[in-house]
């Protein structure tokens, strides 16, 4: 089957085919002052916190900047506050939540899933990524589609392969793998495998007698 060192078989994890991440996104706060067009997002959104009476470090975990965008890592009991937020001030107005992403990091013990959803503004021509932790050991996130509807089929795709649960989901059920699929398999410690398959008979035809398409 598969090994990584030494023709071990190891079909478990990647085979250990496992890169640390080592970006920024995954340290501590970026200090401000920002670039100056994300410096403003950042003031329109502490200005948006405090008139919900709330404040960065109530809703967020850290705030991210790194490759020219801004990651809000937003505490998952205020997730539904945060997202109607962005998408209903003035002054924030992102309109469009574009998807969900999940990820995987066994290593990160207490954190190990993630949500990453990324929102646009039309009408401001900004991006901005939310992102939610959760542990293996309570892998539930609440679900924004009552204020993303178009988020649906995104959520479940999420909880397909990563087993992330949306609370407030109105229909999580697996949308790719069958039902009785065992497993989320896009979990880093998803077991590789495979059905082999042997091709009999398979030929080649010369150039001159294959079939033209012109």
């Amino acid at each position: 089957m598969f090994g990584a060192y030494g023709g071990s078989g190891d079909t478990s994890g990647y085979g250990r085919l496992v890169v640390r991440d080592t970006s920024p996104v995954r340290g501590g706060s970026t200090p401000r002052p920002w670039a100056d067009e994300l410096e403003q997002l950042g003031d329109d959104v502490s200005a948006a916190l405090q008139e919900a009476g709330s404040s960065d470090d109530e809703a967020f975990e850290k705030v991210v900047v790194h490759g020219g965008q801004v990651t809000f890592f937003v505490r998952r009991e205020r997730l539904a506050k945060v997202a109607r937020m962005f998408r209903d001030d003035p002054a924030l107005r992102f309109e469009m939540c574009m998807g969900v992403n999940g990820v995987h990091y066994p290593e990160e013990t207490g954190r190990e899933l993630h949500a990453v959803y990324q929102l646009l503004s039309i009408t401001h021509n900004r991006r901005v990524n939310l992102e939610v932790v959760c542990p293996d050991s309570d892998p539930h996130i609440p679900s924004i589609v009552s204020t993303y509807p178009s988020v649906n089929w995104h959520e479940r795709e999420t909880y397909d392969f990563f087993g992330i649960l949306f609370d407030g989901h109105p229909a999580l059920t697996r949308i790719q793998m069958p039902d009785d699929w065992p497993g989320h398999p896009q979990r880093k410690d998803y077991p590789l495998g495979g059905i082999p398959v042997e091709y009999k008979g398979a030929t080649i035809e010369p150039p001159d007698e294959r079939r033209a398409y012109n």
